[in-house]
């Protein structure tokens, strides 16, 4: 066996089932989850539609890079969101939704052949595919923390430049998972300026970027660059999904765009990889990229649910609404001593509502203590009573005082 897999770490999810175990959950009350980051609206039945019609495509092998048709409308999508023009030939290829491809990305791009041990660079808190990618890739995962005070900004300015020149790879997130902060123009000129000294290649994580609170969209890796007089996108690839934007989690559909040069070695890695999209998934892919009026109301309907939630929990969470995304990045009260793992078996103990505790989504660093701590994070995915039920019953909880 591979020795490095021995180095990943059990999945949030498992240790919030590790956590819960031999709890049983006051009855009066029906479960609720916010645990779990998973899309919940209705999947637009033209997509379902379009998926069904395109059956027909199995009876072919797919190519790795995809039809022409199905690059051409993540191109055309860039251009409507972004005003961004990409070469459909070498500047985007599908994939099975960005989860692998951030994994198949890292795999890709660290040489771990060298005497010096390279560096993954990652926020912290973090999606933990960051991490996985990181170690089976030969690479040191490096966590740079969020900082609570400036909105969630990763504090890129606490790394070391040891650490900078053994960077080989830099995942962002933007907008945030868990803290739907999302990266200022600014941020991304001090990135790109790091990449240029050092060589290190940016994923960009975008999967959260149609789903927004205020009246100006979250800003694109892709369109900074453009921006900054970077129109060859150097060192840089974005990944989005269709998961989040069109409710599909179980299509496993995406896309990464990019640096040509990045693009062309990540497609001979694919090739191999054996990691073509269904050509009927591609049909249902190339309806959703070229609709926006189903993600408009998706769109209204996590405002709605927002509007209704935050100002609920304002008064007994140190909470606010975020950039983007749909998570709430919550501090437990002060009585809780900063154990968010007490807090979310507690409460799910006496009300049957499940949140993750946000140490579960950060580590422990020589550098810093984890930033998680004493937070917790909840995905607000179910309709909108479910939510306010939810958030009525955590005030309640908080109330009682009790631990």
């Amino acid at each position: 066996m591979n020795p490095l897999l021995a180095k990943l770490q059990p999945y949030p999810f498992e240790r919030l089932k590790q956590l819960f175990a031999g709890v049983t959950p006051a009855p009066e009350f029906a479960p609720i989850s916010l645990g779990i980051g998973e899309p919940k609206h209705a999947t637009p039945a033209f997509i379902k539609d379009a998926l069904s019609a395109g059956l027909g495509a199995l009876a072919a092998y797919p190519a790795t890079a995809g039809e022409l048709k199905l690059r051409t409308a993540f191109t055309h999508w860039l251009h409507r969101r972004y005003s961004l023009t990409l070469d459909p030939a070498t500047q985007v290829l599908p994939v099975n939704g960005s989860r692998e491809a951030l994994f198949s990305l890292a795999q890709t791009v660290v040489d771990a052949s060298g005497s010096t041990k390279p560096v993954v660079m990652s926020p912290n808190p973090f999606y933990q595919i960051y991490e996985g990618a990181a170690l089976l890739s030969g690479a040191e995962p490096y966590y740079v923390p969020s900082v609570p005070a400036r909105n969630f900004a990763v504090d890129w300015d606490s790394v070391p430049d040891e650490v900078w020149a053994r960077t080989q790879l830099v995942f962002v997130c933007s907008p945030g998972n868990p803290t739907g902060a999302v990266m200022s123009l600014d941020e991304w000129k001090k990135l790109f300026a790091l990449s240029d000294r050092h060589g290190f290649v940016i994923a960009a994580d975008e999967c959260y970027s149609e789903i927004y609170f205020r009246d100006e969209p979250p800003l694109s890796g892709l369109e900074a660059s453009m921006k900054l007089g970077r129109p060859d996108f150097k060192n840089l690839i974005a990944l989005t999904s269709l998961s989040k934007r069109s409710n599909v989690p179980g299509l496993r559909s995406g896309f990464v765009a990019g640096d040509a040069a990045l693009i062309k070695g990540f497609l001979l890695y694919r090739t191999y990889h054996g990691s073509a999209m269904s050509g009927a998934v591609a049909a249902a892919s190339i309806a959703a990229w070229g609709d926006e009026s189903h993600v408009v109301d998706n769109r209204a309907q996590y405002r709605a649910k927002f509007a209704a939630v935050t100002p609920l929990l304002e008064p007994v969470l140190d909470v606010r609404l975020p950039d983007a995304s749909f998570y709430l990045w919550a501090g437990v009260p002060e009585v809780w001593a900063g154990d968010d793992e007490a807090f979310a078996r507690a409460l799910y103990a006496q009300y049957n509502v499940t949140v993750l505790p946000g140490s579960y989504l950060a580590r422990d660093t020589d550098h810093s203590a984890n930033p998680g701590r004493g937070r917790i994070r909840m995905a607000l995915v179910a309709e909108t009573a479910e939510c306010v039920e939810a958030a009525q019953r955590i005030v309640r909880f908080v109330k009682d005082g009790r631990r």
